[in-house]
């Protein structure tokens, strides 16, 4: 989760000035580096982190329409398509009439996709533990009540 910073002329780098100054800078940066990091690994399961993301989901809170998915996971409503169709194409879900809006489709996962999540999630440790080694456990847990606590607010909205 390195972020390289260029050192000027003087010999000081200005990068870290810069994140000290911009928190906004500061946590887009970090953000990208740990998406970075999320993506690779996830290449590297076979399970991309918006899939990965989906069946944890439906897994957790039972069938869901492709709308709520892409609400509550905050993912593009035509990129949750493309997500729904690679999962059911390799049949991790499956989609059906909802029965309470026929105008929609209930998504839900599969027996297959429940044990494809279950191995994705015995890599998330070992994960999380790299992309976050240079934070403590305690630093590990601040970080994680600040960051609910500005995504619970609605970060950057009107106060």
């Amino acid at each position: 989760m390195a972020t390289t910073t260029r050192t000027t002329d003087r010999g000081t780098a200005y990068f870290p000035q810069l994140a000290a100054e911009r928190l906004d800078i500061a946590l887009c940066r970090a953000s990208a580096a740990v998406a970075r990091a999320a993506d690779a690994h996830a290449s590297e399961e076979g399970l991309g982190v918006g899939q990965h993301l989906v069946l944890q989901m439906l897994d957790a809170v039972g069938p869901c329409s492709q709308q709520t998915l892409s609400e509550e996971l905050r993912i593009d409503r035509s990129v949750m398509v493309g997500i729904c169709d690679d999962l059911e194409r390799a049949g991790h879900v499956r989609r059906e009439r909802n029965p309470r809006d026929r105008r929609s489709y209930a998504v839900t996962v599969t027996d297959s996709g429940s044990r494809r999540l279950a191995q994705a999630q015995a890599s998330i440790p070992a994960f999380l533990e790299d992309a976050f080694h240079a934070l403590t456990p305690d630093e590990r847990g601040q970080l994680s009540a600040i960051l609910a606590k500005l995504l619970q607010a609605g970060a950057g909205g009107p106060r």
